[in-house]
Formats: C-alpha cells, sequence, structure tokens
C-alpha cells in the first residue's frame, strides 16, 4: 500500500507501507524480549509467543529494541514455537496501520 505525504517544501511525496502476505501465513508481532544471538522473543497477533529469528540480512542493517512491531512468518513445522522476522515497522508506518484498520491492536 502506498501514502501520500506531504514534505516541509510542500511537494507531495509517495512512499510504501508493507502489509503482510497472509497466503503465505505472515502476521504481526510485537517484540517482547531480546535473547541475543540474532533471536527474540515475539508476542504475536494469533496469541501465541514465538522465539524469532532475525536474517542477516536485516540484522546488520535494522536495530530492534522491545516494543517494536515487526511483521513475522510461522516456521510450517514448529509453528507454536519459531517464526522468521521478516519486517520492522517504524512509527509512522505503525500510526498509519491503525488508522486504517489493518494493525489491530491485540
Amino acid at each position: 500500500m502506498s501514502r501520500r505525504n506531504r514534505n516541509s517544501n510542500g511537494d507531495d511525496e509517495t512512499f510504501r507501507v508493507r502489509t503482510p502476505r497472509r497466503d503465505e501465513g505472515e502476521i504481526f508481532g510485537i517484540i517482547i524480549q531480546m535473547l541475543g544471538h540474532d533471536r527474540v522473543r515475539v508476542r504475536c497477533e494469533d496469541g501465541e509467543i514465538r522465539i524469532g529469528r532475525i536474517p542477516g540480512r536485516m540484522k546488520k542493517r535494522i536495530w530492534m529494541r522491545v516494543g517494536d512491531t515487526v511483521l513475522v512468518a510461522p516456521w510450517a513445522f514448529q509453528t507454536d514455537e519459531k517464526c522468521d522476522v521478516v519486517w520492522r515497522y517504524r512509527g509512522n508506518e505503525v500510526d498509519w496501520l491503525k488508522k486504517r484498520g489493518i494493525l489491530k491492536m491485540f
């Protein structure tokens, strides 16, 4: 999804907000604990608490903290226990998702 935003110059600026691909099993989650070794504990929107793995392409570029809203993909096996972190949302993206009703408080 995209959003139009006016910057300080008055120009229109468009940026994209990543939404979950439900057909691929992606769901929203909130980081509740940093475990070390590129692992986090995530509370998912389906009520489960999973151990999430941060892939190498993200861990060197994106810093994650407790309380961040993330997009996770539960594993095909061990779905109740583990997942991969796919995306981290910034504050303005979370606000936009809540405003549109895509991200419901869980």
